[in-house]
């Protein structure tokens, strides 16, 4: 057997899949809320199978443009070109957006 280099899917994923020993994937992960136009970033959940994202796209941010049924379909780039991956709710994490206001102009100090 010695040789043979393993091409699976999970392959060369030993530290990036890892969780912590009391984590467990809870109910409200499971069933979360996500709409169209949230950007979310693709973080894997190992203790969940299905729906599991490639993982070269661990870590990427992006959009999530349509449902397949109740999975997401999440717009992100990979290098230059644009790609959807259809993945579980679970592998997603919602960003929260930051609402862009106008530039406060800055305070002039007032010497006595």
């Amino acid at each position: 057997m010695s040789g043979k280099k393993a091409k699976g899917k999970r392959a060369k994923t030993r530290s990036l899949y890892r969780r912590n020993v009391r984590a467990k994937t809870t109910i409200n992960e499971i069933v979360k809320s996500v709409k169209i136009g949230d950007t979310v970033q693709i973080k894997t959940n190992s203790s969940r199978h299905e729906g599991l994202p490639h993982k070269r796209t661990y870590g990427k941010t992006g959009k999530i443009v349509s449902f397949q049924g109740n999975a997401p379909v999440v717009e992100l780039y990979d290098g230059n070109k644009k790609k959807k991956i259809i993945t579980d709710r679970v592998h997603v994490k919602q960003i929260k957006q930051i609402p862009k206001t106008e530039k406060k102009k800055p305070i002039k100090k007032v010497k006595k």
